[in-house]
């Protein structure tokens, strides 16, 4: 399975802002963005990219398209050609091609996990699925890609409940509140797909028009 192997701190200094790709850490002052607010390079301080971060109106309308495509590949940690799949999925289906993207990506498998507070990042809900810890329906999956819909429903698998991780995760879980189109049992560590998201309840910072503006342009 393709993955990202970059610093993931490099990729928020690349977008200029916190992705929270780390987790809770990235909540302390070990956070590396906290030090090095700037571009990755040896351009970063000095280049178009800090430019742009100070609001200086430099960015053309391809950059900011491109970049609003990137961050969103690099929250939920999804590759180009993939990335790119996804956005002709959700162009041939009906409704708004933005709000179909970006609900594709919501209802993956490991971003599923993440939502309920069974991991604490994306990479390691990936990490998670990916060594078989799961089910959908009743059914051991080690795809993190795999697409949720209503009426879905994950389990932490038999054979994993008795590791330390899967013991401790409750009580870890339990500080985390979910979305409202997920339910969750803490006790039984399962959840279910009640609906498909809605824009509102989606991160908020991500600009699905720019995406959909980059890709019509090709």
């Amino acid at each position: 399975m393709a993955k990202t192997i970059s610093p993931v701190c490099k990729l928020c200094r690349r977008e200029g802002e916190k992705l929270y790709l780390k987790g809770d850490r990235c909540f302390t002052p070990k956070c590396a963005f906290e030090k090095r607010n700037f571009a990755p390079g040896q351009h970063g301080r000095t280049g178009s990219r800090g430019s742009r971060g100070m609001g200086t109106g430099r960015e053309s309308d391809f950059a900011r398209q491109l970049r609003a495509k990137q961050k969103a590949r690099r929250v939920y940690g999804v590759l180009e050609r993939q990335f790119r799949r996804y956005y002709e999925t959700a162009l041939g289906r009906r409704g708004l091609t933005g709000l179909n993207l970006l609900q594709i990506l919501e209802t993956r498998l490991d971003n599923v996990v993440f939502r309920l507070g069974f991991a604490v990042n994306r990479a390691q809900a990936r990490s998670l699925v990916t060594h078989g810890h799961f089910t959908v329906n009743g059914r051991r999956t080690d795809v993190p890609s795999m697409l949720l819909g209503p009426g879905d429903t994950i389990d932490v698998r038999g054979g994993s409940n008795g590791l330390t991780y899967f013991k401790d995760m409750g009580v870890v879980a339990e500080k985390r509140n979910t979305p409202a189109w997920l339910g969750r049992d803490l006790k039984k560590l399962s959840g279910t797909v009640s609906r498909m998201p809605e824009r509102g309840e989606i991160e908020g910072t991500l600009n699905e028009q720019l995406i959909v503006e980059y890709y019509s342009r090709r």
